[in-house]
């Protein structure tokens, strides 16, 4: 089978993705906690991401999250697209705040 790389921008993090599913079924196979996950249909955009190199196959999105301009800019739900190559991207919407949470820097009191 083949898989693409997906990686994530804000945390260097990558993992793989056929072309059969969605960048967000990738996505949840991270194992991180708190990924929010929303519809899986395009309706509710928690998966707003903006694809800033490669190139995807892209089903319908609503247009209350994803506009024309959206779309044209790379910003996309991740549950409606589908890599076709391999994929870097930014994770934007609800899922920012899950994803790309720093770590708390170490106390240096000890």
């Amino acid at each position: 089978m083949i898989y693409f790389n997906v990686l994530i921008e804000e945390t260097g993090e990558s993992y793989r993705c056929s072309p059969q599913e969605s960048l967000l079924a990738g996505m949840e196979r991270l194992g991180r906690k708190g990924i929010p996950v929303g519809c899986r249909g395009g309706g509710c955009g928690v998966c707003k991401v903006e694809i800033t190199s490669g190139s995807y196959f892209k089903r319908v999105m609503s247009r209350d999250y994803v506009s024309v301009e959206d779309e044209a800019a790379g910003r996309v739900l991740a549950c409606r697209v589908r890599p076709t190559s391999d994929i870097t991207l930014k994770v934007l919407g609800k899922m920012a705040k899950a994803v790309c949470r720093t770590q708390p820097a170490a106390s240096a009191a000890a």
